[in-house]
């Protein structure tokens, strides 16, 4: 796709968005200079909280994992911890529990942030296990996750649990810093827009796991940029900003 769209006159520019000036023509500040817009299609995407923990890095993809509908099937009839106590953590402890023997889910509190629906099918079931008051302090293993190093945050007691992989499920955090101050975001800090991807300023779209509500599965994200790319278009073309460009 990439090569495609270098090949129909696509411009790629490697740097870091640092800002974007109200009013237009917009300006778009990076790492590599200032560009000039008239519409902007922000597709930055999220990324997984982590855990910053000594091992996390390293042993990511080798049993360390951040996505248990993508990874689940890999721990088929081994033993896994969830780290993480609201909706996603407790949906992926369910999933993860169609393939693995035991789930241990890893709270730093004494309650479930989770809806109850969800804590209610997560407490009957035979294969969850719960570990209250407890962070994870360290990832083991060499070349592939071998346990945690756990602590509890009440009496500062630590254990080793064996397992063979940890979902980490503590969250998102969308890659939008350099735009809050143009655009609307809600309480997290995804973008808000409306179904054709406009955000509340006029020229901006956004599109993916960076906007608000957001499935965030490639798919979708596809979708949305398809959207969003028309919704520019036809902004550019309303502008009349004599580009001479009539379809799409």
């Amino acid at each position: 796709m990439h090569q495609q769209a270098i090949k129909y006159g696509l411009e790629v520019v490697t740097a870091e968005v640092t800002g974007v000036s109200e009013g237009q023509p917009y300006s778009v500040a990076t790492t590599g200079g200032s560009f000039e817009a008239v519409a902007i299609i922000i597709a930055a995407g999220s990324e997984y909280r982590k855990l910053k923990v000594t091992g996390e890095e390293r042993l990511s993809g080798h049993g360390v994992s951040y996505c248990a509908t993508c990874d689940g099937f890999f721990f088929r009839n081994r033993e896994v911890a969830v780290v993480g106590g609201g909706n996603t953590a407790i949906t992926d402890a369910l999933e993860l529990s169609q393939h693995a023997n035991k789930v241990y889910v890893i709270h730093r509190r004494d309650q479930l942030r989770a809806g109850k629906v969800l804590q209610q099918r997560a407490f009957a079931h035979p294969k969850l296990e719960f570990i209250w008051d407890t962070v994870v302090e360290e990832v083991l293993g060499e070349k592939m996750l071998s346990g945690l190093k756990l602590r509890n945050v009440k009496t500062d007691q630590q254990s080793n649990l064996k397992v063979n992989g940890v979902f980490v499920a503590i969250g998102l955090m969308p890659n939008s810093r350099s735009f809050f101050d143009i655009l609307e975001l809600d309480d997290a800090g995804y973008i808000v827009t409306d179904e054709m991807m406009a955000t509340s300023t006029p020229g901006i779209f956004a599109a993916g796991d960076i906007r608000r509500n957001s499935p965030r599965q490639i798919a979708a994200a596809v979708g949305d940029g398809v959207a969003a790319a028309m919704s520019a278009f036809k902004y550019i073309q309303e502008q009349g900003n004599g580009t001479g460009i009539t379809n799409p």
